[in-house]
């Protein structure tokens, strides 16, 4: 039997917002009551071409199959005209080991998926009266960031902070151009908005934790290997709530590991972001509120499944 490889174009015609928010929610509940099967993801860091590898597995333990994804992210790429990030899903079996489909997605299933964690955590945590974004970063997730909350609540201004200015404006005429109300700002500016959403590959946090105002939302996508670090460790102190994806992977490489170890948290301190999907909180208004997401190879197990299943109708 030939072996399925199902590619980008195809995997774009069977997927919608709705499945991927829906199959991305009910896999971080699963694996927040330990429904899923999660082992340490691999990283290879290539210094010489600016790039990095991540190599994850995952299965929700109740489905037909897991999945090992392989995701690189090669940052100079954007300069010679290629994708920043490319990839494939490998669907197996978990009854008989065999390998079901490949998904040649072009890492888009972890882009997705990356983008409905990082909404649905930042519109479960946010004030219901927050407005204004602040995106840090000028890549593929920054705008994805920003599309993807903006269909789960409304959005005023986005402040939109980046290193380089030509892209910082580019990604404000884009997201312009799809009715948001995006300009450039510093860092300072932008670490005022109600909702944060940091995006970089950042080494040094992108923030000043002194900048963030009572009642603000944070939320940290890049730090998903141990030599990255965008949110401060004093900021972590300020929290009245913290949430991780994967308490185990948090701690070992993300922000929230960063600040444990500065001493800034304790290793005890977080909240399993699927528990605040599954019961919405009563936050105070001038608290402020954490969510450091790794990417958990469950969601990816989930989400290529489900598409799996659209492609088969």
């Amino acid at each position: 039997m030939t072996l399925p490889v199902v590619g980008a174009t195809a995997i774009r015609q069977a997927t919608t917002f709705g499945l991927v928010f829906d199959t991305v929610r009910e896999a971080l509940i699963a694996h927040a009551h330990g429904r899923t099967a999660v082992p340490p993801p691999l990283h290879l860091q290539f210094p010489d071409a600016d790039g990095d590898c991540h190599v994850k597995a995952g299965w929700v333990t109740t489905a037909p199959a897991f999945t090992i994804k392989i995701a690189t992210g090669f940052y100079r790429n954007a300069a010679n005209g290629l994708p920043t990030n490319h990839g494939l899903v490998c669907l197996v079996s978990a009854e008989t080991g065999q390998i079901r489909a490949i998904l040649d997605d072009q890492s888009l299933l972890t882009a997705w998926r990356t983008a409905a964690a990082g909404a649905l955590i930042t519109h479960a945590l946010a004030r219901p009266d927050a407005a204004t974004l602040a995106v840090f970063g000028t890549g593929e997730q920054a705008r994805l960031q920003t599309e993807w909350l903006a269909r789960l609540r409304p959005i005023g201004t986005v402040f939109v902070h980046g290193r380089n200015p030509d892209k910082t404006r580019t990604l404000c005429d884009q997201l312009n151009a799809q009715g948001h109300r995006a300009r450039p700002a510093s860092a300072q500016q932008a670490a005022a908005a109600d909702m944060i959403i940091t995006t970089t590959p950042a080494a040094t946090p992108v923030l000043r934790a002194a900048d963030i105002r009572e009642g603000a939302h944070i939320t940290g996508i890049g730090t998903d290997m141990p030599h990255k670090n965008e949110l401060p460790a004093e900021l972590f102190a300020r929290a009245a709530l913290i949430a991780t994806d994967d308490h185990q992977q948090c701690l070992d490489h993300g922000d929230f590991g960063h600040a444990v170890r500065a001493g800034a948290a304790s290793a005890t301190s977080d909240t399993h972001a699927g528990l605040l999907l599954e019961e919405p909180i009563d936050r105070p208004q001038d608290a402020i509120t954490i969510a450091d997401l790794t990417g958990v190879g469950a969601l990816d197990a989930a989400l290529a499944l489900a598409v799996l299943g659209e492609l088969a109708q």
